[in-house]
């Protein structure tokens, strides 16, 4: 090539990678990084597990989110042999769901497991109502939660913390999950932002990102539905503007995101495959 072609060829090609979203041109997360939550299959995974994965990855998956690990088991399998068959199709599963049993039972355990199988993240995804009855109960968790986060700092992993809708809920007069930010050492805890649930409680998840940049390392993504915005809806078929958020992904300090189905227009498999489509066409 002629050094006047390759000039000119270069300036093109820059030209482009600038008019591409932030997102994308930092090389964080895109089509490449595609990631589900498996809980969106949590009517077919337990009971036929490998099949179920083999159909995830033909979708174009390529990151996994697990939920139900229990004593070094996951769907009926040990969780080292999960996590190689995984691999073999040529995924990894870069985060999984724990509940409270599990950080105050035997953590360092789950944590070990999670680390020898190429986990990033381990996130807590509930809080039971009981526990929530007021602010200072939601500190007393958010102790916890930063003791959990040391335990995981220790062997290379980040904990997380997932929000529903009943973090927007004032408390005492306080915004719960406003309180959780301002509790949760950022160095220990990181959080897994469910943008339908930031949106069904009548937040706007980029004004979060402009508030507390770098804090929401991990998505959610699963659309609303137009008629009823407490169900889900397949993603870019629904109410919620995804480019606009995807394109704030490095204020948010986003490293992977998660397509999360809870409920459905038709079969569970259908949307799933539904939403890697529509996010290709936008990643």
């Amino acid at each position: 090539m002629k050094r006047r072609e390759f000039v000119q060829t270069a300036s093109f090609a820059a030209a482009g990678l600038l008019s591409l979203p932030t997102f994308l041109a930092a090389g964080k997360v895109n089509a490449a990084t595609l990631g589900l939550q498996l809980y969106s299959l949590r009517d077919s995974i337990p009971n036929d597990p490998k099949g179920v994965l083999q159909k995830v990855a033909s979708f174009g998956y390529k990151e996994l989110e697990t939920y139900s690990y229990k004593d070094s088991k996951i769907f009926g399998m040990d969780f080292m042999e999960f996590g190689k068959y995984v691999k073999s199709l040529g995924m990894k599963v870069t985060s999984g769901h724990y509940g409270w049993d599990i950080v105050r039972g035997n953590w360092e355990q789950a944590v070990k497991d999670a680390k020898a199988i190429g986990q990033s993240y381990m996130v807590v995804p509930w809080i039971a109502q009981e526990e929530r009855g007021s602010i200072a109960s939601f500190k007393k968790l958010c102790g916890e939660l930063n003791k959990a986060g040391e335990i995981c700092n220790k062997h290379g992993i980040r904990l997380g913390y997932h929000n529903h809708a009943f973090e927007f809920d004032k408390v005492d007069g306080q915004v719960p999950y406003d309180v959780m930010l301002a509790e949760l050492d950022p160095k220990k805890v990181s959080m897994e932002m469910d943008i339908f649930w930031v949106v069904n409680a009548g937040y706007d998840p980029i004004k979060y990102f402009e508030k507390y940049p770098g804090r929401f390392e991990q998505w959610h993504v699963k659309d609303m539905n137009k008629e009823d915005r407490n169900k889900n809806a397949d993603v870019g078929t629904g109410s919620i503007d995804w480019k606009p958020i995807f394109a704030k992904a490095k204020q948010s300090g986003l490293k992977h995101y998660y397509v999360e189905q809870e409920s459905y227009p038709g079969a569970p498999i259908d949307s799933v495959a539904a939403c890697a489509k529509y996010l290709k066409t936008i990643l």
